[in-house]
Parts: structure tokens; sequence; C-alpha cells
């Protein structure tokens, strides 16, 4: 069952020409539209399936600071001010409120890691109160247990999975771009070595500048190109409840569950880094980089199916651009949920928080969380092939972060100063070569 979503419906014609393309539709690419949008340049943005239909819908909704890795924080901060300039701007509701959000614990090794970045996001201008057992059991009261400490982020929100990126899409189009979806990108031509145009399963678009924000499809997208991008990707179950229960925390992270207050009144529910590890070409291809990452989070892992070979996201393939590629035949992944997983969460979560008890389940899905193995994205301009920008590895904090690697996006095809530093999320940290020899089409 895919994730709840709002539609959006695309634009009536494929343009010929653009200043810029963006390819994907999740909330980095549509943010990345927004702002070049916003500045006059004429974007087009194409989707295979549907605007925020995959991870952008899927996740916890969580727009957060509160243990950033250091390279993410200032990229983190600045999205925070951006959701709420954003939704000032368009003027409807993306769900953004920065309500707090509120971590419980009874390890005292975690809450010291929790101090210890406290410490550390300091020095870049963050809030974060560290709760002692008294202050902790009175924050989550609702929990009818004692809690050894905890933390209380009080700038950091939620906005919604289920609207925001499809009421970013819509302002794209009333801002003079243009939004297609169902329209793959099967590819790039090139002249004399720069990008010329895009070439979609609906037409050719000419355009000297192309965005790649192809979530967890972006790997096996530069792969056509010559591009090494080491992504990985596991498969996440998550759920939400109906609305009936009041008083609970708007969002709420333990060891057990974590628990988000939906624009509904109901509660999605899921446990962190609780996924399924479904095998597939890709996986192989890049195996040795994410061992590290393995090795850390194998407790919560567990094998998978063959279903991520047969979405053809992680394919070592070559596709012609005259040809139906894997995107075509695969719109929108929207894999099996965990049946164990989901009977885990929904226990779990019942078993905290006593009021949702008896209340009923509302929704069910699952989605790949594509990763690079640092688990830090990848936001960068190839030297070998001008006029192209890689954005995608988010690897699980895409949402949160979406506008302001969409404002870095931006600045970065348009020749700006870039708002942020972004030398750490360079595609060379993560192999040498790794832009490679750029294929022409």
């Amino acid at each position: 069952m895919p994730a709840p979503l709002l539609t959006v419906q695309s634009s009536p014609d494929l343009p010929t020409h653009a200043d810029v393309v963006v390819i994907g539709g999740g909330i980095v690419g549509v943010s990345a539209a927004w702002f070049l949008a916003r500045r006059g340049v004429h974007v087009a943005l194409v989707e295979k399936g549907r605007i925020g239909a995959e991870q952008s819908s899927r996740n916890w909704g969580w727009c957060r600071q509160q243990n950033r890795d250091a390279r993410e924080l200032p990229m983190a901060t600045k999205s925070l001010q951006l959701w709420e300039e954003m939704q000032a701007e368009i003027g409807e509701s993306l769900g953004f409120s920065r309500c707090g959000l509120l971590y419980l614990s009874d390890d005292d090794a975690e809450i010291a890691r929790w101090a210890a970045w406290r410490d550390m996001a300091a020095d870049y201008g963050v809030t974060t109160h560290i709760l002692g057992a008294r202050e902790a059991t009175e924050r989550g009261h609702t929990t009818a247990k004692p809690w050894r400490g905890g933390v209380f982020s009080p700038s950091d929100g939620v906005a919604d999975p289920a609207r925001a990126t499809p009421v970013i899409a819509r302002d794209v189009m009333h801002r003079g771009g243009s939004v297609h979806q169902f329209c793959a990108a099967r590819g790039l031509e090139l002249e004399a070595g720069r990008v010329s145009a895009v070439v979609t399963e609906s037409g050719r678009i000419r355009t000297s500048q192309v965005v790649l924000a192809g979530g967890a499809w972006a790997s096996s997208f530069c792969r056509q190109l010559g591009v090494r991008f080491p992504q990985s990707s596991v498969r996440s179950s998550a759920l939400s409840l109906m609305p009936g229960v009041d008083g609970l925390p708007d969002a709420l992270h333990t060891s057990q569950v974590s628990i988000t207050r939906r624009g509904d009144g109901g509660y999605n529910l899921a446990v962190s880094g609780l996924a399924n590890v479904d095998p597939t070409p890709q996986q192989f291809r890049f195996a040795h980089h994410f061992l590290p990452m393995l090795a850390k989070r194998w407790r919560l892992l567990s094998p998978g199916n063959l279903e991520g070979w047969g979405w053809g996201h992680e394919s070592r393939r070559r596709w012609q651009l005259d040809q139906p590629t894997p995107m075509e035949a695969a719109r929108i992944l929207d894999p099996w949920p965990s049946r164990q997983a989901l009977r885990e969460i929904l226990a779990r979560a019942r078993r905290l928080l006593p009021a949702l008890g008896s209340v009923g389940v509302q929704a069910e899905w699952a989605g790949y969380i594509d990763s690079t193995p640092d688990g830090v994205p990848v936001i960068d301009k190839s030297e070998t092939l001008p006029g192209f920008v890689l954005a995608a590895g988010f690897s699980g904090h895409g949402f949160g972060i979406g506008p302001g690697a969409g404002h870095l996006v931006a600045d970065l095809v348009t020749g700006a100063t870039p708002a942020l530093e972004y030398q750490q999320y360079a595609l060379a940290r993560l192999g040498s070569g790794a832009w490679g020899k750029v294929s022409e089409f």
C-alpha cells in the first residue's frame, strides 16, 4: 500500500527547450526546481512516476538538526529556515512547524553521546536541552514509565510528507516552470562534451544544465554516463494509526519506537534503523564500500527477498535511449512492507504508549532508503561533464534537508555564491576517479 500522498496535475506540454532540466520529483528535485523558478530560470522537472511518491512521502516527516552529522548540520539549520520561508511564500501549508523533537533513553552511553553532540552543535548556534531523569520522565509522562534522561531540541520540527513535495511542485508551475509526471528521463545527449539535451520517453528537451535528483535510481542512471556513484538501499517498513488520541508528543524518538503526529491527527510509527536488505546487482558491485556501515547496523538489519532485484532500481543493465528503461517498468518503488517488522513496530508502540492500544491502523507501507557509504549525500558538479549536477544519496535524511539541498543546487547551477559550504558533499570522496570518463550517447 502506498503512503498517503496529495495528487499533482502535470503541465500540459513537454517543452522543447529549458534553461535547466531537473530529473526526479522527490523533495530534493522539487526544491531545486522551486529555487530555480524563483530566480526566473526556465526549469522543467521530469519524473518517471508521481511527484513525491517514493521516499519523499514514506519518511517520518522530521526536519531536524539534532544528532545530524557535522557535515550536514549547517544544511539542516538552513533547511529549517527555508521550510518556514517556503511555506510563507507559497501561501499553502507544507505541514511544517517547529514543534520540537523529544528523545528519551535509559542508556547512559546514549545520553552521553547526545550531550557530546550538544557541545559540538553549540558552535553552530544550535540549542539542545539535555534532560535529567526527572524532566525526561515528566516530558515522557504518556509513556507511563520513568526515564534515565533525554534530549529536547526546541527549534526542530516536522513537515507533512503527504503534501509538502506536491505543494512545492504546484508552486513551481505557478512560477513559470513545468512539471511532467510519468515522463522518465532515459539519458543525456552531449555536444562537444557538454550536456545538450535530456532524452525522455515523451521527447527531447534541449538544455545546457541538468540536475539528477533520482533518489534510489541515481546510481543506475549515473552508470549510463560512465559515472561511478557508490549507492545502496535498504527496505524500511512503517505504518500510520487513525486519529483519536490526543496529548502525545508531536515527535518522539526512543530506541524502541519513534512516533510522529500527522496532519490529520493520526500518528506515523517506525523503528529507527529497522530494515530489510534486499540483494541487488548493485549491492554486490559496491558491497566492499558498505561493509563498515553494515557492521555498525547489523542488529537492526534483516535479510530481505528478491523484490529489490525485480524492481530494477539497482540494476547494472545498460539501456538505450530509444527503448523503454527499467524506470518505465517500475514507475514508483512501492515494495511490500515486512509483516514481521510491522507487527514489531505496532507492538512496541502500544507497549510504550498505552493510549495507542485501541487505535486502528490507517495505512502500512515500505520504501527503499538509498544511502552512500558514509551516510552523507552527494551534491556536486561534474568537471568531466559540464552542465551536470548530481544530488543524491541522502541516506534517509533527504526530506528534512531537502530545501537546503535544493537551494544549494540552485546556487551551483546558476553560478551564485553558495549559501553553504559543499566540499564535504563531493562525489570524489567516495573513490578516486568517480566521475570517470563520461560516455557520449
